[in-house]
């Protein structure tokens, strides 16, 4: 499915947030070293594993309201959320402002983000959705490429200025989304609003909530993502702390007497740019070459690169053994992203397709609460300890999808 041919909604939202993404990823992997500085590094862990509480419930609330009154709406509240926060966050003198600020993001992205799901799924055959989710992924990476490396330098000495920038982005974004999107909630899924109260409203939602996670099949298989996406996630978690505390500035490159040295701040900007590269020249080839793999061996193959991955980090502080060990574990991250995505979509009923996209977000949401931990124990813990307990919750989530895939072959109606 080439992109001129794409929806309009789908073409905005492209441009939207490749744009925004370019500036996240300027701020985002700095966040984790930027609290430990200001509150050290045992706050900062236990700080780190509260926004992911509110952004889960945020999403299981913004899955069940976008398949009631529609993907726009919940894409508007979320997007104007977000700006209000970074506006704070640019204004903020207080790190715990700050900290309010980010948590703030965090629920207003939960919000957005299953509604946007919903609509690619509302808008794309199920036989393209591979396609269409990496191409997603491949612009949201683009920023990945440059923003860490300038980040490195924005984000500790003009943060205000990047925070204010962000703030302007979104409310482009928000105006993109107001006149320019349309809804795209399937007429199947469309209720009678003015018969049930708010409290009752609720209560509905919740009740499919329910339903949903009554599931054993599909419990297993949240559970089995949260132990894989635990070693993904310390690309912005743990490696930041660990290679500014534990990887020496050194040269990158040396010629004619003179040398590209580069401080430990800056290799860390490199290795997270270097991830983004990857991601942007090879996520949609990678998605093409696995596209008749079953989507067992690709969660089984993903969580083995990046568990295994993750885990030589902590062997050697080179920059090109760290460079090496990133194409390891980014390989993992690439072959699972858009097979999540796809899995869900061809399962989720389509009258319950924002419910079961927010609920696939537990995965996300849980392993970034969990994620933290690695910092939290980093103090007690030495370097080596924590990688392999990184690595041996990636082998616990390759049992896990073994076992995912045996109970859906034996009841294939289980997700349907």
């Amino acid at each position: 499915m080439r992109i001129f041919s794409w929806s309009t909604n789908l073409k905005v939202r492209l441009m939207g947030e490749a744009l925004f993404n370019m500036l996240f990823w300027m701020y985002f992997p700095f966040i984790t070293v930027y609290f430990s500085q200001k509150l050290g590094n045992e706050i900062a862990g236990i700080l780190m594993m509260l926004p992911p509480v509110f952004s889960m419930a945020s999403s299981l609330l913004g899955g069940a309201l976008t398949d009631r009154f529609g993907r726009r709406p919940l894409m508007l509240i979320g997007t104007l959320v977000q700006m209000l926060m970074f506006a704070l966050f640019a204004g903020s003198t207080s790190p715990w402002v700050d900290f309010v600020a980010f948590i703030g993001i965090g629920l207003g992205g939960a919000l957005y983000r299953p509604a946007s799901s919903a609509m690619v799924a509302d808008s794309v055959p199920p036989d393209q959705l591979r396609q269409v989710f990496a191409t997603f992924m491949t612009a949201n990476n683009i920023g990945a490429v440059l923003g860490p490396a300038l980040g490195a330098i924005f984000f500790f000495q003009y943060r205000q200025p990047l925070l204010w920038t962000c703030t302007l982005v979104m409310l482009v974004y928000l105006f993109a989304i107001c006149f320019v999107v349309n809804e795209t909630l399937p007429v199947t899924a469309i209720v009678d609003k003015t018969t049930s109260t708010i409290a009752n409203v609720f209560k509905e939602q919740w009740k499919g909530y329910g339903v949903i996670f009554r599931d054993k099949v599909f419990l297993v298989y949240i559970f089995a993502g949260i132990f894989s996406l635990i070693s993904i996630m310390q690309l912005d978690i743990y490696l930041p702390v660990y290679i500014i505390h534990q990887v020496p500035a050194q040269s990158l490159f040396a010629w004619n007497g003179a040398s590209l040295t580069l401080s430990s701040t800056e290799i860390y900007g490199w290795l997270v740019g270097f991830n983004g590269l990857l991601f942007v020249l090879f996520i949609l080839p990678v998605t093409k070459w696995f596209q008749h793999w079953k989507e067992r061996n690709v969660f089984i193959l993903s969580s083995l690169l990046s568990g295994i991955g993750t885990f030589m980090v902590g062997l050697n502080t080179n920059i090109w053994a760290l460079f090496i060990v990133t194409v390891i574990f980014t390989f993992g991250e690439i072959v699972r992203s858009p097979v999540t995505q796809s899995f869900i979509s061809r399962y989720a009923p389509e009258h319950a397709r924002g419910q079961y996209m927010a609920a696939d977000s537990l995965q996300n949401t849980v392993g970034k609460f969990l994620a933290p931990l690695t910092v939290f124990f980093s103090k007690w813990v030495p370097p080596i300890g924590i990688f392999s307990i990184i690595l041996i919750l990636s082998l616990i989530s390759i049992i896990l999808y073994f076992l995912l895939f045996r109970m859906y072959s034996e009841n294939p109606s289980a997700m349907d």
